[in-house]
């Protein structure tokens, strides 16, 4: 089995999946598997090859989801234009966020990205003249290409579908480019990085500001497809939290972890609010604590994520077969 067999199957089960199942709740799943997997993709160019582990991804998000949703009802503007608007915002912020926190590393930095979640948060909540406060924003649905209003959840799997593959794209030439590289020598070792006359600090920087860009993509497209922007979700922790999960899963700093960590915790996610949704209360939480175990088990004993022990296994058995 080669190295293109996992992106073979993810990939193109996806764009089969729709041609034989009709059944709205799967697609919906489908679409949410992609989209996340996709957001935490984007995570993954800072978090995974520059090695900035951000923890207020979801202010990118956000930004992305709230430009669509204001630039839709205030100026009965277009998606296409919010998505690029957002996204320019979005790389503003991260160039700030970058250059104000390059000096921080660990736990610092992550810290950092949540507070700056949390300064959108309180904004957005408390801006009723602009932002509707706490109330959220509704996403008006107007049918089109153009509006990005597509009541068929089929079209939305093939429109997330293809953000996963530019996501994925970006992040292959992350692993093969000669940047990719130089943000590998700075996340294993930023003093040797310096000393070889690598530019570390102006690479974290350009990362964090691709990766916001990004990012905002998955928010204003997250947006568009559920309808309204609650700024208690967009910006919460919980957010930020679940791209990292994603990935750390997965496999940090692979470019098919993400999606593969995407697969597992949100099919489990949606398995589990099925199965408990009719109890009383519907265990309010406990995908969450399933999460923080599984996470556990992964870092102890698979610490390479669940792409990385696939390709040591891989790599095993044609030594095997080779002996």
């Amino acid at each position: 089995m080669s190295r293109h067999a996992l992106p073979i199957v993810v990939f193109g089960g996806s764009a089969l999946a729709p041609l034989v199942i009709r059944d709205g709740f799967l697609l919906d799943s489908l679409v949410l598997i992609l989209l996340w997997g996709a957001a935490s993709g984007a995570w993954n160019v800072a978090g995974g090859y520059a090695g900035q582990t951000s923890l207020g991804h979801s202010a990118f998000f956000g930004i992305g989801a709230y430009s669509t949703a204001l630039i839709a009802t205030r100026l009965n503007g277009s998606p296409w234009v919010a998505l690029v608007i957002g996204a320019a915002v979005a790389t503003l912020a991260g160039l700030i966020i970058g250059y104000l926190s390059n000096r921080l590393k660990g736990p610092y930095f992550g810290l950092a990205t949540i507070a700056f979640s949390q300064v959108l948060l309180i904004v957005a909540s408390r801006w009723r003249a602009f932002t509707a406060g706490s109330e959220g924003v509704p996403v008006p649905f107007r049918p089109g290409l153009w509006t990005l209003g597509f009541a068929s959840k089929v079209t939305w799997v093939y429109i997330m579908l293809a953000l996963a593959l530019g996501i994925f794209a970006v992040q292959i030439y992350l692993e093969r480019s000669r940047l990719g590289y130089r943000l590998a020598g700075v996340r294993e070792d930023e003093d040797a990085a310096q000393a070889l006359g690598i530019p570390s600090r102006r690479l974290k920087v350009l990362a964090i500001a691709v990766s916001a860009a990004l990012t905002s993509a998955c928010g204003t497209l997250w947006a568009q497809y559920v309808g309204f922007v609650d700024p208690f979700y967009v910006f919460s922790v919980d957010l930020s939290v679940r791209f990292a999960l994603n990935t750390i899963i997965g496999g940090i700093g692979t470019a098919m972890g993400p999606f593969v960590g995407s697969i597992l915790i949100t099919s489990l996610e949606t398995s589990l609010r099925a199965t408990f949704s009719d109890m009383r209360g519907g265990l309010v939480g406990i995908y969450l604590i399933i999460y923080g175990c599984l996470l556990i088990i992964v870092v102890r004993f698979i610490p390479q994520g669940l792409v990385g022990w696939f390709g040591q296994r891989l790599r095993a058995g044609r030594r095997y077969a080779r002996a």
